[in-house]
């Protein structure tokens, strides 16, 4: 049985279970549910992730589930939950790396928790062409619209700030927090979470004194929220007539000349310099939206939003006839980083596996790239698709004998299994060749 809250004490109703109504105090500073606890922790196992700082795992935590959901919110509830450090990691980005902080398992249950409670609230501030991380909107809602106002507008200011998350200024940042929240123990712990230090692996600590480390539940939220203000709230006030949108970090600004365009560029960085953020000098960049009517030159053309690589493009109307378009397709960097992680599946070699095997291994992922990849221009993906359907090739001529060195055959073999099964791999659905059509 739920508990109810009333003001700060937490009333357990008749026929809770005994061992719960024993350990709950009847009354705290903080309020609290067991039902947002459990609700957060089953967020957190439905995302999965990496261990933190404790290496504990969530089946690990989910063991002795009661008591450690138990003790998160008696400390959470009576103001004495500190968070641990946040584990250093990285993963490959195109310059280099990118530094991720890592929560523990109870330490997402925890920002999950908080998050819940105040998300509703912020999500009613936030501007309509904000669409990172924000319920009923998302990255294909941005990319729309980007492509609608690249038709209607002949020039985009591609926005690039440099190593945003890591530099937003946490005076600024708690400003903003505190203008909307107001529940106590969402302040003290935004606050608390922002100060946790970061691990490496070798067990040194570092203190940080700005930023708020991707790889956190809150992070997200919390960079919305200052970029709000930092951005969309300055241009809604100062530039409305300029449209824009804005993934996270990710933004473009469409302009009517590139006059418009360079002089937006010089007003955002210096308002971007009063918030203590940088536009990244050879990232950030003024593009022509090239097309059949649009017939100029421009050093840039193209620009990348979101995984797409926006550029003109050869594309046919109702009535048959061929055009230039300025429009989105899978970039070129995206669909290399799909390749690599092909190649990584070792899947010629999986000799082992049947093919429904394969499939239930790899399909998921394949199903999940051709569902947003697909959205614009999908015959950008079609080499994608066809390097996918080479592996396949490979690895039935490695596991059957009457195919070993008939690579032909194998493909005809596996294009009457694509007529037959149409669904068993997400490509064949896509690509016109694999199923023989």
């Amino acid at each position: 049985m739920e508990p109810e809250r009333r003001g700060c004490t937490v009333q357990l109703e008749e026929g809770t279970n005994q061992q719960w109504e024993e350990s709950w105090p009847k009354a705290k500073p903080f309020c609290i549910t067991r039902h947002e606890m459990y609700e957060a922790y089953e967020h957190v196992k439905s995302n999965q992730g990496a261990a933190g700082v404790d290496g504990q795992s969530i089946e690990e935590f989910e063991a002795n589930l009661e008591r450690n959901l138990y003790k998160l919110w008696n400390r959470m509830s009576s103001g004495s939950y500190f968070p641990p450090p946040v584990r250093h990691a990285e993963i490959p980005k195109d310059e280099g790396t990118r530094p991720l902080g890592i929560p523990t398992v109870s330490d997402r249950i925890a920002q999950t928790v908080a998050k819940r409670r105040i998300e509703p609230e912020l999500d009613k501030c936030f501007h309509p062409d904000s669409y990172a991380y924000r319920p009923d909107k998302s990255a294909k809602d941005a990319l729309g619209v980007a492509r609608k106002q690249c038709w209607r507008y002949d020039w985009v200011l591609d926005l690039d700030l440099k190593a945003f998350f890591d530099s937003i200024d946490w005076e600024y940042l708690l400003w903003a927090v505190r203008k909307h929240v107001k529940e106590k123990w969402v302040l003290l712990y935004m606050e608390r979470w922002l100060k946790a230090p970061v691990q490496y692996d070798d067990g040194r600590l570092l203190s940080r004194e700005k930023g708020t480390p991707q790889g956190g539940v809150v992070s997200p939220l919390l960079a919305n929220l200052f970029l709000h203000y930092a951005f969309d709230r300055w241009m809604q006030e100062n530039h409305p007539y300029i449209p824009f949108e804005r993934f996270a970090d990710d933004i473009i600004c469409h302009c009517k000349s590139e006059r418009q365009a360079r002089w937006l560029w010089a007003e955002l960085d210096r308002r971007f310099t009063r918030c203590k953020l940088a536009l990244h000098p050879a990232k950030t960049k003024i593009v022509y939206c090239k097309d059949d009517d649009r017939k100029g030159r421009y050093a840039e053309e193209q620009f990348d939003f979101l995984g797409y690589t926006f550029r003109p493009r050869r594309s046919k109307n109702r009535r048959g006839t061929f055009f230039v378009n300025f429009s989105p397709a899978v970039s070129n960097t995206a669909a290399k980083e799909m390749r690599k992680t092909m190649r990584e599946w070792k899947l010629h070699r999986r000799s082992d596996k049947s093919l429904e095997d394969l499939s239930r291994m790899f399909n998921p992922v394949l199903r999940g790239w051709i569902n947003y990849f697909k959205s614009f221009y999908k015959s950008a993906l079609y080499p994608v698709c066809r390097h996918f359907e080479r592996t396949l090739v490979r690895w039935a001529t490695r596991k059957y004998k009457r195919l070993r060195g008939h690579k032909r055959n194998a493909a005809a073999w596996l294009r009457g299994i694509a007529r037959r099964q149409p669904g068993l791999f997400a490509h064949w659905q896509l690509l016109p060749s694999a199923a023989g059509r």
